[in-house]
């Protein structure tokens, strides 16, 4: 299977119109086909239109049949075979390693929810009897559950061309939650994008599904985009990328006659915390774990540590010598895009300008195109402090180190910090009260709070949680990886006194889908 540069709408494939787009092998420069021509607003209004007519008969299928759905797409993910994985590494530069795993990555996460879906908890069954001689007064029945939210738009992310991309976890739990998906597809892969959206179109046809329950659109600059989420039939749209474009999107949401949630993952720095006694005792191994975290895809995952916060001692100053001497041995990488690597170019140029930051190493410089050199930089606390564009997401293997003076000023640091993914603590036992005084403050700060780990890298499974106050994401009550994800693209409805024959089945006396159910407040599977 090739790219053939079209667009994907139901079940039809063909040629738009408008301005064509090409990806950018970015380790040569070179242009890639095929052009995929713009979209307009006719693809827009046919994409929604069919997404409508599919989503009553989507979200009542069985929980059988949806999962039956997500396995089936990502069996003929799998089928693409290798051809996937030689687009991918041209599209982005990554190597085969990183993308076939992310492949793995991609199809597991689509099995995860597969298994969710049968498994019926999100479904969040609560059903509490009539009471008729219960006094003062008698309780009419009542009954819940959640249902799909309706059609979901999906922008595909530049740094995950496969796992957060056309198939990835926002498509797979906003179809696992009966969702049919509109894909807007990432300029910087549009073939891979391509070749994942024609194995979902074929998992839709051969599981007999509404033809509107998926569509994938191309399009050049952000006209496509805001035309999909101004749409009144769009209930959902779920983004990954920078503050900028997620900032828009919810502008525009946020704008309509009926305001819809958008789910954006956007900007975190990732802090690191150098407890005293971790640095005491492995100054050295901290140096390396945190440069290996760093420099790791040259950088270009949301939870990259691009900061490092601990108090002024010779054992900093040993973390700090270690970890200017590794960085120095640090190779260049191929960025994703050249607009990535400009724009850490000007990241990177911004700080070692600025006037309270010091710069302490750089990675090995390359002269092939859009090579990332690793940076290191330090900083007071109460420059960070004073200084708000020291908070600015550096997207790349670039990160600050924040000395303090003591626990209260590294306290200091933490309350104002803005929102982050995670937040990681290196610790020695003798540092425990230091950690549970910080506890509270990275509990309102991150996501996720991670302990002798380095953040890059997200489990996929059921506990995670990848999200955060923001601007790490726009909804910090929800997360983009794990399980849980399917709840972003489902609401609760209540049914008073209906008879049987008209309950959704997993309502229903007997509990024909075998679902957990809380029945009068008492959890009965």
């Amino acid at each position: 299977m090739q790219p053939k540069g079209q667009q994907l709408i139901g079940q039809d494939a063909f040629f738009a119109t408008g301005a064509a787009i090409h990806a950018i092998n970015p380790a040569t420069g070179e242009q890639l086909d095929p052009g995929y021509a713009s979209g307009s607003s006719a693809e827009v209004e046919r994409a929604c239109g069919l997404a409508e007519s599919a989503s009553l008969e989507f979200r009542t299928l069985s929980p059988q049949l949806r999962a039956e759905f997500l396995d089936t797409i990502a069996d003929q993910i799998e089928a693409i075979g290798d051809e996937l994985i030689e687009r991918g590494m041209l599209e982005s530069g990554l190597p085969r390693a990183r993308l076939e795993g992310e492949r793995g990555r991609t199809c597991g996460q689509l099995r995860l929810f597969a298994s969710v879906v049968r498994a019926g908890e999100w479904l969040d069954v609560r059903i509490d009897p009539a009471l008729p001689e219960r006094k003062p007064l008698p309780r009419v029945d009542l009954r819940q559950q959640h249902i799909a939210l309706g059609p979901v738009v999906v922008f595909g992310a530049s740094n995950f061309p496969l796992a957060f991309s056309v198939a990835g976890g926002d498509t797979a739990s906003a179809l696992a939650a009966g969702c049919p998906v509109i894909v807007k597809a990432h300029s910087a892969h549009p073939g891979t994008s391509e070749l994942v959206g024609r194995a979902v179109q074929a998992a839709a046809k051969q599981c007999k599904m509404p033809e509107g329950v998926f569509s994938l659109l191309f399009g050049s600059g952000n006209d496509i985009g805001q035309a999909l989420v101004s749409d009144p039939r769009v209930k959902a749209v779920g983004f990954t990328g920078s503050r900028r474009g997620g900032m828009a999107l919810m502008a525009t949401a946020q704008a309509r006659p009926q305001p819809i949630p958008v789910y954006a993952e956007m900007s975190s720095i990732n802090p690191v915390y150098l407890l005293p006694e971790a640095l005491e005792t492995r100054s050295q191994a901290l140096a390396e774990g945190f440069i290996g975290s760093l420099a790791m895809g040259a950088g270009q995952f949301c939870t990259s540590p691009g900061l490092v916060i601990a108090v002024r001692s010779q054992a900093l100053d040993d973390f700090v010598s270690a970890a200017s001497k590794a960085i120095t041995a640090v190779a260049a990488q191929t960025m994703l895009t050249p607009g990535i690597h400009s724009a850490y170019q000007q990241g990177v140029k911004a700080l070692s300008e600025n006037a309270g930051v010091r710069s302490l190493g750089n990675g090995v410089e390359s002269e092939a195109p859009n090579q990332c050199q690793a940076a290191l930089f330090t900083t007071s606390a109460e420059a960070f402090i004073n200084d708000h564009n020291l908070q600015d997401e550096v997207f790349g293997s670039s990160s600050v180190v924040i000395e303090c003076d003591d626990m209260a000023q590294l306290k200091r640091v933490t309350e104002k910090l803005e929102g982050q993914l995670t937040a990681t603590i290196q610790m020695e036992e003798a540092d425990t009260e230091q950690a549970r005084s910080l506890l509270p403050t990275l509990e309102e700060k991150a996501g996720r709070i991670l302990v002798n780990g380095w953040p890059t890298g997200v489990e996929v499974c059921h506990a995670m949680v990848h999200g955060g106050p923001f601007p790490a994401t726009s909804d910090s009550r929800s997360t983009s990886v794990g399980s849980s994800a399917i709840h972003r693209f489902l609401r609760p409805v209540c049914y008073q006194n209906l008879p049987q024959a008209l309950l959704p089945e997993a309502l229903r006396d007997g509990n024909p889908l075998k679902v957990s159910q809380l029945v009068d407040g008492k959890r009965i599977v």
